[in-house]
């Protein structure tokens, strides 16, 4: 299957591990703003990627899983690798993922577990997807005595307690982290998402719908807050990654103001991107040190780290991964601002963004929900959400509200698609909404969930989050 017609595409959909192929030598300019509109796809090429993370751990100790050992991520990947098929990803002798039929399994700093999904059609697929994963996973874990969890953020473990995993990427980003903002070796290691890579048809499109997605990433936040505990006790937030976010890096996070201005396109986000420092050059399986270093100086061949070289379409692939905005522009567009969560919620995100992007009318329904807000007021429904979910006010916005809103018009979208599903049984996608609905309906998020059962049948004791809520 060829790339114009899957959309959304494998080597492209993991954006902290497996180095990106992008292409020869940059020759002028313009070529980076050519390669982002390389994605440009017709409607019937479009397609879903889904990614989501989750935290291994000891059942017996209640520990992260280590790297190493009879009990560890290596073991895990390994079996995976021989018993279901999946091709090793390598990294100086050591196994750090894995490739089959599109998809990857990777890990991220701390040993979370990454799917990230192949290019697929509808959501019964993604779901499908899902369910085989933890399947597989849990064939290998129940034989270790591991187990997994869907969190926003680690509940108890503390930095020391989390291995970094054998990657030089991460070892790079790790001490760069502590110079820039002061949460990033937390959302290294201690925090997990499930996010959405979706497609677009022309400049115009990727504009709308970008608007579209910076907008109301805070409703999927709060809709998905999966986060009130850190370091053993409630932390005031209901998702707590999203408070990390908001103190990791300023140059490369953010709901991005200019993406509103008139005039956005391809070229601006070449010209924001050029702006925000470098991590790492990958030449020959090493990861080369360019941390604060300048893009634009190496399309001058004059960038520290390799004077006199000049950089490849697969270097600016790189670079753009090193980018981390609530939602952020490929050569597709991910939506970034959800917590990890339970199974049914891996299905519910995908099925909220197609919904509200993947149809003309309730892609201009969802701007025209959104498009009188300034960008304070975005900002501030960011910030809201985090620290109060679906209970969140701005102003006369009221978030539950909001998000009731949202998910109408995602409904619509979905049953307008009309993509059915159990051969023919089930008629659209919308039953994958169910989930979204149940919390407007209570007007509680998963992290409300969890706060009443912390300070009910829990008794206070935050190791019963890993018998009732993992996979």
């Amino acid at each position: 299957m060829n790339r114009a017609r899957r959309g959304v595409t494998e080597a492209e959909t993991n954006p902290m591990s497996i180095p990106q192929s992008g292409g020869g030598l940059i020759e002028h300019p313009s070529q980076l703003a050519e390669y982002l509109a390389a994605g440009c796809k017709p409607k019937a090429g479009w397609r879903i990627g889904t990614e989501h993370e989750k935290f291994g751990y000891c059942k017996d100790t209640l520990e992260p899983l280590p790297y190493e050992g009879t009990r560890s991520i290596r073991t895990i990947l390994e079996g995976l690798r021989d018993r279901h098929g999946w091709a090793p990803v390598d990294e100086g002798g050591k196994i750090i993922g894995l490739t089959k039929g599109g998809a990857n399994i990777s890990l991220e700093p701390g040993g979370q577990l990454e799917l990230s999904g192949a290019p697929l059609e509808t959501i019964h697929e993604t779901c499908d997807e899902v369910n085989a994963h933890l399947a597989d996973v849990k064939d290998i874990t129940d034989e270790i005595g591991a187990g997994f969890i869907g969190l926003g953020a680690a509940p108890i473990w503390t930095h020391e307690q989390m291995p970094l995993m054998p990657k030089g990427r991460y070892k790079l980003m790790d001490g760069y982290m502590q110079k820039v903002g002061t949460m990033g070796r937390v959302m290294m290691r201690r925090t997990c998402t499930v996010q959405v890579n979706l497609d677009f048809s022309t400049e115009a499109d990727m504009v709308q719908k970008m608007r579209v997605a910076l907008a109301l990433q805070p409703v999927a936040a709060a809709l998905f807050a999966n986060s009130p505990f850190f370091e053993g006790q409630p932390n005031g937030h209901k998702s707590w990654r999203s408070r990390v976010w908001r103190d990791l890096d300023p140059a490369r996070t953010g709901m991005l103001p200019f993406v509103f201005d008139e005039g956005f396109g391809f070229e601006a986000w070449v010209e924001y991107a050029l702006d925000v420092p470098m991590y790492f050059v990958y030449r020959d399986g090493v990861y080369v040190d360019a941390l604060g270093q300048s893009f634009r100086d190496f399309l001058k061949g004059e960038l520290p780290a390799l004077p006199g070289e000049k950089p490849t379409l697969s270097d600016w692939a790189d670079h753009l991964t090193t980018i981390f905005p609530e939602a952020r522009l490929k050569k597709f567009i991910e939506m970034r601002g959800a917590d990890g969560g339970p199974w049914r919620r891996l299905c519910a995100l995908p099925a909220f963004w197609v919904g509200l992007t993947y149809d003309q009318a309730a892609l201009d329904a969802a701007w025209d929900l959104v498009k009188g807000w300034d960008a304070q007021t975005r900002e501030a429904l960011r910030v809201a959400a985090s620290v109060d979910g679906l209970q969140a006010k701005v102003g006369t916005i009221d978030m539950l509200e909001l998000a009731r809103e949202a998910v109408a018009i995602s409904e619509q979208g979905l049953r307008a698609r009309a993509r059915p599903g159990s051969g023919g049984l089930v008629p659209d996608e919308t039953h994958f909404l169910n989930a979204l609905k149940e919390s407007l309906e209570t007007g509680m998020s998963p992290a409300d969930e969890l706060l009443a059962r912390y300070g009910g049948d829990w008794g206070g004791d935050l190791t019963r989050i890993y018998d009732d809520y993992s996979y």
